[in-house]
């Protein structure tokens, strides 16, 4: 059921638009919020107010503006422990299956950011540190999470975007990006053929909350030499099938 289709409270859905008007933007005033709102300036201001008193967000006492506070991060930190906790295992699994590297990441602005790693029993390492990021366009995490992004904020991450040239196989054509999006969408995951690291081919699919919007991506990557046309379908059905059981079992969290 979609949140137009359930009883809400208004107060409540407007104090999370004001959360969300931060996406895009670093601070805000209360003009600001208003305008892009359209919710009365008393109203934005009161609903300010209560999220700063709960720490959910901060003022810049030099100009007045707000900003995402402190506490958002500290329960974003519990959401990604309880992540790392139910994924892990099933990394475990992939890693059993392909001696492959195993890694699961999540959604950091037009980013993604490595949240857990199992290393594959081969003795080549993956250079990804638990903590670092990548590109979102140009690695098979990323890309799965984009292709699975609704219209409107598919069309404004992809506006984002300055597509570096990493390798020859980087796509650094919006409109190709858009192209293969839309194949990974049919196909229910992702690859990255040498696009962020020559000699590195990574598969993944995206893991989606309770709206159906990815917020995370696992993913198998490996040199390039062993992941073969057939070992890479292999690969990507039994991702589909694993991130479709996490993300049943995270909207049940």
């Amino acid at each position: 059921m979609s949140k137009n289709e359930k009883k809400t409270i208004q107060s409540v859905d407007r104090a999370f638009d004001i959360i969300r008007c931060f996406n895009d933007n670093e601070e805000l005033g209360i003009t600001e919020i208003s305008k892009k709102l359209n919710i009365h300036k008393s109203t934005v201001f009161g609903l300010a107010s209560t999220l700063e008193a709960n720490d959910i967000l901060e003022k810049n006492n030099y100009n007045g503006k707000y900003r995402l506070g402190i506490e958002l991060y500290r329960l974003s930190t519990r959401v990604n422990v309880s992540l790392k906790k139910l994924v892990f295992p099933y990394l475990e699994k992939l890693v059993s299956l392909y001696q492959e590297t195993a890694n699961l990441v999540i959604l950091k602005d037009i980013s993604v950011m490595y949240l857990e790693k199992v290393e594959g029993s081969y003795s080549m390492r993956i250079s990804t540190l638990i903590g670092g990021e990548k590109p979102i366009y140009c690695t098979a995490v990323g890309k799965s999470i984009l292709a699975f992004l609704n219209e409107k904020d598919l069309e404004k991450t992809v506006g984002r975007l300055t597509l570096d040239k990493y390798t020859e196989n980087t796509i650094v054509d919006k409109n190709i990006l858009i192209k293969d999006l839309d194949e990974i969408r049919v196909k229910g995951y992702a690859e990255d053929h040498e696009e962020m690291e020559i000699g590195l081919h990574c598969i993944a699919a995206p893991i989606l909350n309770q709206y159906k919007t990815p917020i995370a991506s696992i993913s198998v990557s490996g040199p390039a030499s062993r992941m073969n046309v057939a070992i890479c379908k292999e690969i990507g059905d039994i991702l589909v099938k694993l991130a479709n059981e996490i993300s049943q079992k995270l909207g049940n969290l």
